[in-house]
């Protein structure tokens, strides 16, 4: 068995398709992601969203470093070859049709610290999720399924969840809607479980007192090590020293308002990968994480400040911290949704990443390099968290 699965690895650059057959393999990794397309930029592809390991994939063409694999009819999805264990074809006189698998009952219940929701299905079959507001919501689509639910058991031992439903939107597409009872998002993840084909979304709970002091919270200091980020226009100014210095300042701010619990992901100039970084922010669990960096452009002329966040149940934080780095004088760079950066991409916690300044532009560098303006900052991304959590609802 051990032969053939490395034989199947060997040649996984040089499999062929056709219309009489077609691979299937099974994600595989740490983190493995679903892409939209073939696009391309510094962050990356477009990504549809992260996987769990061991979902089913049917396989359909090759790009590059990449497979292209059909979730359902009318949907396809790119993937690392990196990220996939090849497991076989399937001729075309016995095809699998999209719709072969079937989902059953759907259970919603609670415990000491999560709710979640258990949908019980066939097989480890490819999903997406995203955030609806106004009313908060999490959306699951699972491709692949026909429903064959004909019960949805919701236990009071639920806190956070409202109610939970479910649509057949397209005849192979089955759409799972987790109404939330607060309008914040607090954050939220998706397995299968280890023994079965649960898929089981784990939803956090919005935190019992929302007072600063008594949550966890997570700075990161972009970049480090090997990494330097951004140069300045003057020499031996480099991104990677002066957002650990700001990064510092908002610990201490942090500390010197009651905050107990904090998580650095670095405290040195140090190297770090996003892979390392995701899995050590995931172990930690915060409430929420504030990402420190520098900006830079090719033009020396554009400026300001501006705040990042990929989903939108998690805007509010980056809006909020936006508003009061204005107040420093600096120029409104923008806030930026469906920002494809690797630590955005979690959607375990509420998460914001602040890009201070512009290295770039002389007159940002010599704010930059200031202590005072680096305490500043700290002081303003505090007032920002503070916003945000008085305007949040109980």
């Amino acid at each position: 068995m051990k032969n053939i699965l490395g034989l199947l690895l060997f040649f996984n650059s040089f499999i062929s398709f056709s219309q009489d057959s077609v691979w299937y393999g099974r994600s595989k990794g740490p983190i493995p992601f679903l892409e939209y397309g073939i696009g391309d930029d510094r962050l990356g592809g477009a990504k549809m969203g992260y996987i769990d390991s061991n979902i089913l994939f049917k396989i359909v063409d090759s790009f590059k470093t990449d497979y292209k694999v059909q979730l359902s009819k009318y949907h396809t999805a790119y993937i690392a070859k990196e990220s996939i264990l090849l497991i076989g074809k399937k001729t075309a006189d016995r095809p699998i049709p999209h719709n072969a698998h079937l989902s059953s009952s759907i259970k919603v219940y609670g415990d000491a610290n999560f709710d979640y929701v258990a949908i019980h299905l066939d097989e480890h079959l490819p999903y997406r999720s995203y955030q609806l507001i106004e009313p908060s919501r999490i959306a699951v689509d699972i491709f692949g399924v026909t429903s064959n639910t004909n019960w949805i058991t919701q236990l009071k031992t639920a806190k956070e969840i409202k109610n939970t439903w479910y649509e057949q939107v397209e005849d192979d597409v089955l759409r799972v809607f987790i109404e939330l009872k607060h309008p914040q998002h607090w954050g939220y993840n998706m397995a299968y479980d280890t023994i079965g084909n649960k898929l089981i979304v784990c939803v956090k709970r919005q935190p019992t007192v929302l007072d600063i002091r008594k949550l966890k919270i997570a700075i990161d200091a972009g970049h480090g090590g090997d990494n330097i980020g951004a140069s300045g226009i003057t020499s031996n100014v480099l991104e990677k020293n002066y957002t650990l210095m700001i990064a510092k300042q908002l610990q201490t701010v942090l500390k010197k308002a009651g905050v107990k619990q904090i998580f650095m992901t670095r405290l040195k100039d140090t190297s770090l990968t996003m892979p390392e970084r995701i899995a050590m922010l995931k172990n930690y669990n915060p409430d929420f994480l504030v990402s420190i960096h520098l900006n830079s452009a090719s033009s020396d002329t554009v400026q300001g400040t501006s705040t990042y966040y990929r989903y939108i149940g998690f805007r509010p934080l980056s809006v909020a911290i936006l508003n009061r780095m204005l107040s420093l004088g600096l120029k409104e760079y923008g806030n930026v949704g469906n920002f494809n950066f690797a630590l955005s991409g979690p959607t375990e916690y509420p998460n914001a990443l602040v890009e201070v300044a512009f290295l770039s532009n002389l007159k940002d560098e010599k704010k930059i390099v200031n202590p005072k303006f680096q305490k500043a900052v700290a002081d303003k991304i505090y007032l920002g968290i503070m916003d945000w959590l008085k305007q949040t609802k109980r």
